[in-house]
């Protein structure tokens, strides 16, 4: 266990925060993996929760883009309070979530968290190739970094909200249609990660594509 200060805390949507934290020396981590991460504050040292970093593995700091619930009296509640100097306790790194190649990526909400230091990397790499993003949300306001998604993929970063009808973004819930039509010769891959009830809609939209579950990259959340 690591004791790390907050360099920045700031707001990327109403209910989303980035956190932004010293790196700890001994921590080695690869794009979409998470840690355990607890708040010094007295009362909250044991209550750990996991957290995707957001951050590259390379960066000098370590980065969290996290979806806070501030009508429960949890964790991400506690973060809403923090500010630049408090303290976060790093615990242990985990996670099945790499990138094996081409794909299509598919995410629920704060499911997309994994995939931000994934794309950043290809980003980086120049490699970001003819990667998508299905994403579904709510509505239109809960999208998670929407101009870098859009700037890094352009018609490749697909939006479907649920609960919100607006110009050209699709609308409802990830179908298997949906899935089918972007998919192309060049997808290999499938990355899931979002809600459970999500997860497994998804997974039996790719069974009927006849997608094979070794081509199928997930991480519950």
């Amino acid at each position: 266990m690591e004791r790390v200060k907050i360099i920045t805390i700031n707001h990327l949507t109403p209910d989303v925060l980035k956190i932004v934290a010293e790196k700890p020396e001994a921590i080695h981590y690869q794009p979409g993996q998470a840690v355990d991460i607890s708040i010094n504050k007295k009362g909250w040292e044991q209550e750990l929760r996991a957290f995707t970093f957001t951050s590259l593995p390379d960066d000098e700091y370590i980065e969290f883009t996290i979806k806070t619930y501030p009508a429960h009296n949890g964790v991400t509640q506690q973060l809403l309070s923090l500010n630049k100097g408090d303290e976060l306790f790093i615990h242990d790194v985990f996670g099945d979530i790499t990138y094996k190649g081409e794909g299509i990526f598919i995410a629920g909400g704060a499911g997309v968290t994994p995939f931000i230091p994934i794309l950043k990397q290809l980003e980086k790499e120049n490699k970001t190739g003819n990667n998508k993003l299905i994403f579904a949300n709510k509505t239109k306001a809960d999208i998670i970094l929407e101009d870098k998604f859009c700037q890094l993929l352009g018609d490749n970063f697909i939006n479907i909200l649920s609960n919100e009808k607006v110009a050209n973004y699709e609308y409802g819930y990830i179908s298997a249609d949906l899935i089918k039509k972007h998919i192309s010769e060049r997808t290999e891959y499938f990355y899931l990660c979002g809600p459970e009830p999500m997860m497994q809609a998804v997974e039996r939209h790719l069974s009927s594509l006849g997608i094979a579950e070794g081509f199928i990259v997930k991480e519950a959340f």
